[in-house]
């Protein structure tokens, strides 16, 4: 990993025009990351719009929600990952993705679901670089929390 300032998460999320939100609280009864050894598991984040009370992308894909608008949901619930990860741990530049998951709202007949986690996916390496790079599943769901078309979850390593 380079020790650049120009290479680092935060110019990397500057650079795509981004800010990381602050980390929402949690809705139930949940933590929004858990932190064992050098593991941390933060908990399935939507696609929260400015304000953090509704998502900003809402339905199912297939039905209501275009692939595109899949994949913008995603990178949005991705940056969320992102603002418990670095609540938690307090710089990105610390994090090494090991594992996503992402859920896809989606007609049982929608096929590209890998393909809108993908936002997620490419969220995480243009912004962790080579530490972005992670295993995965995308699964389609009948339904998700305040009918969010993605929910994303991540699983890093936390260096040094």
């Amino acid at each position: 990993m380079s020790n650049s300032a120009s290479d680092t998460p935060a110019a990397r999320l500057a650079a795509l025009g981004l800010v990381l939100p602050a980390a929402a609280a949690p809705v139930a009864n949940y933590v929004p990351f858990m932190r064992t050894g050098n593991l941390l598991f933060v908990s399935g984040q939507l696609p929260m719009g400015a304000g953090g009370i509704d998502p900003a992308h809402k339905g199912k894909l297939g039905v209501s929600v275009s692939l595109e608008d899949g994949q913008a949901a995603a990178r949005q619930a991705a940056l969320n990952v992102l603002a418990q990860a670095n609540a938690a741990v307090g710089d990105l530049a610390r994090l090494k993705a090991v594992r996503i998951g992402g859920y896809v709202n989606c007609a049982p007949d929608f096929g590209p679901v890998p393909q809108v986690v993908n936002g997620a996916s490419d969220l995480f390496a243009a912004v962790l670089g080579e530490n972005g790079k992670h295993a995965r599943f995308a699964v389609g769901v009948a339904q998700l929390p305040l009918d969010a078309a993605v929910e994303v979850e991540g699983i890093f390593e936390i260096l040094g």
